[in-house]
């Protein structure tokens, strides 16, 4: 199946480069060269990745990705020249799944491309697949249920909107109750790739999963260790 990625920068030039990329690589691709006109394409016919640039007219990368995050899980990938820490925890905080300063590595972006694609769709039931649940896929901690097979998890059977690398953080965590998980733990188990030191993506995708988490439960779940990482009570 060819994964449909939507690139969205004013500079056409490097949306150009990176639609020859990924098409060389098999992906189905189409072109916005602004929020708006992101919005609209995405609402007409839904991508199954966004590749998305911050200072754009009419509707910057930021907005955009607040605007799709209000009801979709889409996996977004922020490409932006803005690179400072902050610029970093920004776009995060707005929802991006991963963030890659310009200038860029096509192959790193490719690379990334894949690893959000692999943890996005990599637990989606097969064609064919009976509709039985395999409770071993399933997680339990109180009023919260975690389903690995579907990518879902629940509140007394309110949905939680987390997107896939959020998720991938609950169910590792949840996993093992009780057990620390490194910020570096984390993020190679979950993102699958070499973890650098001051890398404080983990922190704000913690961050962000902890309010939603306690959003729902009136609770906090996640527990920070000081100096040593993350877990959830056993």
């Amino acid at each position: 199946m060819e994964r449909r990625v939507l690139i969205v920068d004013d500079e056409r030039e490097i949306a150009e480069l990176i639609e020859i990329y990924l098409r060389n690589e098999g992906f189905q691709t189409a072109i916005a060269c602004d929020g708006e006109q992101a919005l609209e394409m995405y609402e007409r016919d839904p991508f199954d990745l966004v590749v998305l640039d911050i200072m754009m007219p009419k509707m910057d990368g930021l907005e955009l990705c607040r605007k799709l995050r209000k009801d979709q899980n889409v996996p977004i990938l922020m490409v932006s020249a803005k690179t400072q820490d902050m610029d970093k925890i920004m776009g995060l905080m707005t929802g991006a799944d991963d963030y890659m300063a310009k200038p860029f590595n096509p192959m790193e972006l490719i690379a990334r491309v894949r690893s959000l694609l692999r943890r996005s769709y990599q637990y989606s039931k097969p064609e064919g697949a009976g509709s039985g649940r395999d409770v071993s896929k399933e997680l339990r901690l109180g009023q919260l249920r975690i389903d690995k097979l579907s990518h879902t998890a629940d509140v007394d059977g309110r949905s939680l909107q987390l997107t896939s690398t959020e998720f991938g953080i609950l169910y590792l965590l949840a996993s093992q109750p009780g057990r620390v998980f490194s910020a570096e733990d984390i993020f190679q188990q979950v993102w699958k790739e070499k973890y650098f030191e001051s890398n404080n993506t983990v922190m704000v995708h913690i961050s962000k999963l902890r309010d939603k988490l306690e959003k729902e439960l009136g609770e906090k779940l996640i527990v920070t260790v000081w100096g040593v990482g993350y877990k959830i009570e056993g």
